[in-house]
């Protein structure tokens, strides 16, 4: 796929001319409020076989001809570049796919074997009916082959919408956990309304994940996090709790979000992880864990002091890194989730645990502020569609902040209010999911379902095959 960014005086059908495709596939790819409203800086997800590489220091274009299996010549074109001598680190080249005309008597079999993919993968890419009915001369697109992930997504929707998130993007998710039981100080479980959710994760093949946390929006858990660490009777009962909930409703693993836990409470919670551990393991139950986002291990403050990344690391069968909210509603506006804060995060965290036990966290959702900002005063969050209406209601330029990685536009409402809104588009996601290959890592968990934003599950198929258990 390749991301186009609206210029000035572009239309729609310009741009799906430009890329010999559809109008009609690029409005349904982005779900466009108003195919006839473009906004100058929208990126926009053009449904096209093929990919994006991005010119690190040193390449050329020769040796990234031959990484994709394409010509140079293609690469020239496809990319519309003026001077291919002139390369520079950072330019976007679009890699043109690689394609195949059907030879008489050749069987899907014979062309998956000879590209060294299968016959499903060609099959899904070409849209073919009937496999048996192929004929000479066709044109086939021969996907290229994709890393695998595992993706987890959270939900604190209603049990109907999450099923219906559910049954709508299954085939993209590897576990789905429902926020979250609520943790008590006596080590009782507020219950959760998640049959529905459950069963649309049986039926999807998606792992249902089993959330518990000890915080609520208006309490920082931090005295319930006390008394259940430092209980030996509490924690004994929590955990009774829990695998009486995964025996009976089904869940097959348990992720423990502890947060504001007091950093004198380090060693109680790297104890309780192991506990959990040494009671879920042997019923064949995994252990995830979500972290704050510390960059490095004397990292001062509540939220951070007591998450210990090498111990959950180590006795955690994976983890989530909580890498969003810099953009806090309560703060001043900037981008939620930076990438180049993101990527510090991450590179702690392989300081002291392997790749294939990091998920990175990805939130969907956009935050619109008022501006001047107000010490206290809450941003209005809701989905980067949302962003997009408001943006062509408004008439305001999208702004893309390279070195966070992340869209962002101002406007005056009709009260003469000024705000300022930092959301999620095709150019962010893609830079996450990048970093996510960069490094190795074992997936993507969104913060949370229930924001619509099909631009990041076409671009998340696109980039990765999704495992399922």
């Amino acid at each position: 796929m390749i991301i186009h960014v609206v210029g000035r005086g572009e239309t729609l059908w310009q741009i799906a001319n430009r890329y010999a495709v559809p109008m009609n596939s690029i409005i349904q790819t982005n779900a466009l409020p108003d195919p006839n409203k473009l906004l100058v800086g929208q990126a926009l997800v053009i449904p096209k076989p093929g990919t994006t590489h991005v010119v690190k220091y040193g390449e050329t274009l020769w040796a990234i001809a031959q990484r994709y299996g394409v010509t140079i010549q293609s690469i020239v074109q496809a990319s519309q570049l003026t001077n291919p001598n002139l390369l520079y680190p950072g330019t976007t080249l679009f890699i043109p796919a690689i394609t195949h005309t059907v030879h008489p008597g050749e069987a899907l079999w014979q062309i998956a074997s000879r590209y060294g993919t299968s016959v499903q993968a060609i099959v899904s890419e070409n849209q073919i009916t009937n496999p048996n009915l192929i004929y000479p001369g066709l044109k086939l697109v021969i996907p290229r082959a994709k890393p695998a992930i595992e993706v987890n997504a959270y939900s604190y929707q209603t049990p109907e919408a999450a099923a219906q998130s559910i049954n709508e993007i299954g085939p993209l998710l590897t576990y789905f956990s429902p926020f979250a039981y609520l943790i008590a100080e006596d080590g009782s479980l507020q219950p959760v309304k998640d049959d529905a959710s459950i069963q649309a994760s049986v039926a999807n093949r998606v792992v249902p994940m089993m959330s518990v946390t000890n915080f609520t929006s208006s309490h920082a858990g931090s005295n319930v996090a006390h008394t259940i660490l430092a209980t030996p009777e509490i924690r004994e009962k929590v955990l009774t709790n829990i695998v009486t909930v995964m025996d009976r409703k089904g869940y097959k693993g348990l992720n423990i979000d502890f947060e504001n836990v007091l950093p004198a409470d380090r060693e109680l919670y790297n104890q309780f992880l192991q506990m959990a551990v040494d009671r879920l393991h042997p019923k064949g139950y995994f252990v995830s864990t979500a972290l704050a986002p510390k960059v490095g291990p004397t990292q001062a403050g509540l939220l951070y002091e007591a998450h210990d990344y090498e111990a959950h690391g180590r006795i955690a069968d994976f983890v989530v890194l909580m890498t969003y909210e810099w953009g806090y509603r309560l703060g001043p506006p900037q981008a939620i989730s930076p990438i180049n804060q993101m990527r510090r995060v991450v590179e702690y965290a392989l300081t002291v645990m392997p790749a294939d036990k990091i998920f990175l966290g990805f939130q969907i959702y956009a935050r619109d502020w008022k501006i001047p900002h107000v010490k206290g005063q809450e941003a209005e969050t809701f989905s980067p569609q949302e962003a997009i209406r408001r943006a062509i209601k408004y008439g305001a330029n999208i702004q893309y902040d390279t070195t966070a990685q992340s869209p962002f536009f101002r406007y005056v409402d009709e009260t003469g209010q000024a705000h300022e809104v930092w959301f999620e588009d095709a150019r962010s996601a893609q830079a996450k999911f990048d970093m996510v290959k960069d490094y190795n890592l074992r997936g993507v968990s969104y913060w949370a379902l229930g924001y619509p934003y099909p631009q990041n599950w076409a671009l998340l198929r696109d980039n990765f095959t999704i495992k399922k258990s």
